[in-house]
């Protein structure tokens, strides 16, 4: 197998942490760079009387894009050790939107937590890693939120 890029999907969550951890653990091993990816899931317009999108719309997309940049930084700063890192955040359904940078990026990996839910819940709302691994035109690990490094 050989790794040169891998993309690590990243939420605000302690299971994208550690896929964070793993993603960074494995582009050392082959000697890889990493794309972080963050996505910024559209907020419902507000649609004003005279048809126009509500100012609160753009506010709430500049606000989300400058916490996505933090958040990508934060989990660079924790992970990297001089890996080099490139921030990917964009507008989108999580899924999709991994799906689609991985494809621009060239992914040869894209690593991703997933929170192990079960039953009704997943059921209703399924799985962006499954949907993830399902979609995607490379390997996808998916590190499971009960995942602990064993020394």
């Amino acid at each position: 197998m050989n790794l040169k890029k891998i993309l690590i999907a990243v939420d605000n969550s302690t299971c994208s942490e550690k896929a964070a951890k793993v993603g960074y653990e494995v582009a050392k091993t082959f000697g890889a760079e990493v794309a972080l990816v963050n996505i910024i899931e559209p907020v419902p317009a507000n649609i004003s009387p005279d048809l126009t999108l509500a100012p609160v719309f753009l506010e709430t997309y500049d606000n989300s894009e400058e916490n996505s940049h933090l958040l990508l930084k934060e989990i660079e700063t924790k992970f990297s050790h001089g890996i080099p890192t490139t921030y990917l955040s964009v507008v989108d359904s999580a899924a999709h939107g991994i799906i689609q940078q991985s494809d621009e990026y060239g992914s040869d990996l894209i690593v991703i937590g997933t929170y192990g839910r079960t039953g009704l819940y997943h059921f209703l709302m399924g799985s962006v890693a499954e949907h993830v691994a399902r979609k995607s035109a490379c390997p996808v690990l998916i590190v499971p939120n009960k995942y602990e490094e064993k020394n």
